[in-house]
C-alpha cells in the first residue's frame, strides 16, 4: 500500500514519508507496526479485540483521517485503549483468507476477535475524496459498535457469519502471478522501499488479470467490487453507522420502502459497524437476489426487502477507483472516456495512453477528441463503467472489437484489441 497511488494525489517525497512513518510508530506503545501476528498474540492474552488499520502512507487521500487517529485526542485515546491496534502499511504478504476488504481504499479498518472472527469493517469513498477531512466521528462510532459486538461474542457468532472472508484463489498477494513476478513478501527497507511494496489496489487488478489470462469468466463483483450504497439508491451519512440521508427516486431502496432518517441496524442479516459493512454485504450478494434489512424508524423496528435485479451491480461508480486504469488498458486500449452529447454512445475520447497495453488505442489510430458512436455493436448511451463491464465479461484476450468514431465531419472505424 505504500506504493504510488494511481489517480490519487500523493506526497512529493513518498520514500521519505514511508520511512518517517516507520520511525515514528515502530517503537510505539500503542501500535503493532506491520506486526499482525504480534497483535493477535497480544489480543489473546488481553482479551481485547483487534483493530487492524491498513494505510497507504504516501497517498494524500485519507491523510486527514489518519492524522486525526494518530494525534490521539482524549476521546480517540480512550477508544484506542480498548483495542489491540496494528498498523499495516503494505499488502505484500497479508493473508487474504483472513483479511478481505475494499482493496481500492487508502485507509481501511478491520475489527476482529483474537480468534480471527471479523466483527466489521470501516472505510469508504466518502472520506477518500477529501484529504483535509480529519473528522473521526464515523470511525469512533464504528469502534463503539465493534466493541459492542465483542462484548456479545461468541453468543452472536452466527449473526457474524456473513462478514467472514469468502473463498480466494490465492492466500497472499505475492502468490498472484502478476505480482509474484515483481514482488517479494518483505519490504526492501535497505533499498527503495516504495518500489518494493504491493499496494492494495494491485490485488484487485492482479486478480482481474489472472482471470483474463486463464480465460476464466470474470466475476461481476471483481469488476464492480464493494458497491457503494448509492448503487441501490441509498446515501448514508459518513459520520454515522448507517443512517439514511437520501433515497434516490425509483431506486431499489425507494421501491423497498426505505425512508430518509432510517437507521439500518441489520443488512443481509448482519449487524453493522459502518457503511463499509453495507458495501461488503453487497459485494457478496448474488447478481439477482433479495436482501432483508432491519431499520430503526421513529423508535420502532421496520423490516424491508431490497429486490436486486439482473445488472444492478453495473450501476456502481467504479471510474474513480484505482483499479479502473488497468481495466481501461485491458478493454479500452488505454482510452479515457467522458460523457458527451450527440450521436451514438455519447462518449468523447478524453485521452489515450502512450505506453504498454495503454497505447493500444493510440496504435489502432484513435485520437483524443474523437467522439465514439459505437463499440462492439453497442450504440446507445451507457456509462464507462457499464461499457468496461460488458467488454470484460464478453470479450477475451486476443479478441478485437470494432469501434466507430466521428472525427470532425468524418466517420472512421478501427479495430481495438482486447488485452
Amino acid at each position: 500500500m505504500v506504493g504510488t497511488c494511481l489517480h490519487a494525489e500523493s506526497v512529493k517525497d513518498r520514500e521519505g514519508a514511508v520511512r518517517q512513518d516507520k520511525a515514528k510508530l515502530e517503537s510505539s506503545d500503542r501500535w503493532n507496526y506491520n506486526d499482525v501476528d504480534g497483535a493477535f498474540a497480544e489480543a489473546k492474552k488481553s482479551g481485547k479485540p483487534v483493530m487492524l488499520v491498513l494505510r497507504c502512507v504516501p497517498c494524500l487521500a485519507c491523510m486527514g483521517l489518519d492524522t486525526g487517529v494518530l494525534t490521539e485526542g482524549e476521546a480517540m485515546k480512550t477508544m484506542l485503549d480498548q483495542f489491540v491496534c496494528v498498523r499495516l502499511i503494505n499488502a505484500n504478504a497479508i493473508d487474504l483468507t483472513k483479511f478481505q476488504f475494499d482493496y481500492d481504499l487508502s485507509y481501511g479498518v478491520i475489527f476482529l476477535n483474537a480468534d480471527g472472527t471479523t466483527y466489521g469493517r470501516y472505510g469508504s469513498w466518502k472520506h477518500q475524496k477529501n484529504s483535509q477531512e480529519s473528522a473521526t466521528e464515523g470511525l469512533t462510532k464504528a469502534m463503539k459498535a465493534a466493541l459492542e459486538l465483542h462484548r456479545g461474542y461468541p453468543a452472536n457468532k452466527a449473526a457474524l457469519a456473513g462478514k467472514q472472508p469468502g473463498d480466494t484463489p490465492f492466500k497472499k498477494p505475492v502468490e498472484i502471478p502478476e505480482l509474484a513476478q515483481r514482488y517479494t513478501p518483505a519490504l526492501d527497507w535497505e533499498g527503495k522501499v516504495v518500489a518494493s511494496c504491493v499496494h492494495c489496489h494491485m490485488i484487485g487488478s492482479a486478480l482481474q488479470s489472472w482471470h483474463r489470462q486463464q480465460r476464466k469468466p470474470m466475476p461481476e463483483n471483481l469488476i464492480y467490487p464493494f458497491p457503494e450504497p448509492e448503487t441501490v439508491g441509498l446515501t448514508l451519512a459518513s459520520e454515522e453507522i448507517a443512517k439514511v440521508v437520501s433515497v434516490a427516486p425509483d431506486s431499489i431502496a425507494a421501491k423497498a420502502g426505505v425512508q430518509v432518517g432510517d437507521e439500518i441496524s441489520s443488512f443481509a442479516g448482519q449487524p453493522l459497524v459502518s457503511i463499509a459493512d453495507v458495501s461488503y454485504a453487497l459485494h457478496h450478494t448474488a447478481n439477482v437476489a433479495t436482501v432483508d434489512c432491519v431499520l430503526k424508524r421513529a423508535g420502532s423496528e421496520v423490516k424491508v426487502t431490497l429486490t436486486l435485479p439482473q445488472g444492478w451491480r453495473r450501476k456502481s461508480q467504479v471510474t474513480e477507483r484505482a483499479t479502473i486504469w488497468p481495466e481501461r488498458g485491458m478493454v479500452l486500449g488505454g482510452m479515457r472516456l467522458e460523457a458527451a452529447e450527440g450521436q451514438g454512445m455519447g462518449f468523447k475520447v478524453k485521452g489515450v495512453g502512450k505506453y504498454g497495453i495503454h497505447a493500444a488505442a493510440m496504435k489502432a489510430g484513435i485520437k483524443e477528441g474523437d467522439v465514439v458512436i459505437s463499440i462492439d455493436g453497442l450504440n446507445s448511451p451507457i456509462s464507462e463503467g457499464e461499457l468496461i463491464g460488458h467488454l470484460m465479461q464478453t470479450r477475451e484476450v486476443g479478441d478485437k472489437v470494432k469501434i466507430v468514431v466521428r472525427r470532425g465531419e468524418e466517420q472512421k472505424e478501427f479495430m481495438l484489441p482486447m488485452q
